[in-house]
């Protein structure tokens, strides 16, 4: 049964999200995903973030909506940018073209250790009605909903 490590910070938990998190269950089939959410002395954002229990119940209501059994997740804080992805045995890594580099990273310092690299899958980014990709930043400035949707006329 697959061990499979997802991480982020999930705020204003979008479609983009959603596929990671699909993507995670799907590749673990019956085995155990286990995400890793941002802490919230960790962000450093351009913009206001939530707090981190109001970005966990986003989440939690999202692998609910999908219908996941308890036993099938885990929701880690994370402190730093690998979580327990150095130490512990994992089998795959789910990343977004954001994160692709950790993950790298991370089987380069899982190597020095003598542990087995995880297997990184790699998510393409879920773009918005205007082609540029949904992000947090976007819905915080207003140009796009959750959705990828144009909120208001945006330039050229």
């Amino acid at each position: 049964m697959p061990k499979v490590a997802v991480g982020g910070t999930f705020q204003y938990f979008h479609d983009g999200h959603a596929k990671l998190i699909e993507k995670a269950f799907e590749i673990a089939k019956d085995g155990k995903v286990h995400i890793g959410l941002t802490s919230d002395e960790m962000l450093s954002k351009s913009h206001s973030v939530d707090n981190y229990e109001k970005r966990r119940t986003w989440l939690l209501q999202y692998i609910k909506k999908m219908g996941i059994p308890d036993d099938r997740y885990e929701i880690t804080k994370l402190n730093n940018p690998y979580g327990p992805a150095l130490e512990e045995d994992f089998d795959y890594i789910i990343v977004s073209p954001e994160t692709y580099p950790v993950a790298l990273k991370m089987n380069r310092i899982r190597e020095e250790k003598g542990k087995k690299l995880l297997k990184i899958e790699y998510v393409e980014y879920v773009m918005a009605e205007d082609g540029i990709p949904i992000s947090s930043t976007r819905i915080a400035k207003g140009e796009i909903d959750r959705h990828g949707r144009l909120k208001q006329n945006t330039k050229n």
